[in-house]
């Protein structure tokens, strides 16, 4: 579930970039330009959530943090300063135009990578070998 809401999260921000990026980039540079940034973390956490492995595991450990981190910071930026955003990227408003959503995917994805992780010490195996979100 957590792997495919990634992904309609990848195909979403990817076309909101391109879209916009390709008819009104002049309007709102950052926006946009972060709105293409978000849709790489996007892409980048689904391949790493859906792989098997440690190597992956610490991937998608990074995409989620680093999606956190973004949200938040444009979240806050796009609350304190409007006017630096004359139009939304994704995580505007720490993701308002999606539900919120963008603020509360990453959470759920390093809180399921810590659990896996965990099972997979638990049960004496690399992490991620055979779990799958």
């Amino acid at each position: 579930m957590l792997v495919t809401v990634y992904a309609i999260f990848a195909v979403a921000a990817c076309s909101r970039s391109i879209v916009q990026i390709s008819t009104e980039f002049d309007h709102a540079r950052v926006a946009y330009l972060l709105s293409a940034f978000a849709a790489v973390v996007y892409v980048v956490a689904t391949v790493a959530l859906a792989r098997p492995g440690a190597a992956w595991h610490r991937v998608a450990v990074a995409a989620c943090a680093t999606e956190l981190a973004g949200v938040l910071a444009v979240g806050t930026a796009s609350v304190v300063d409007s006017a630096a955003f004359p139009d939304q990227a994704v995580w505007s408003n720490y993701g308002s135009g999606y539900l919120f959503i963008p603020v509360i995917l990453p959470v759920l994805g390093l809180t399921w990578l810590r659990r896996s992780a965990s099972r997979a010490r638990v049960a004496g195996r690399p992490a991620r070998e055979s779990d799958n979100p």
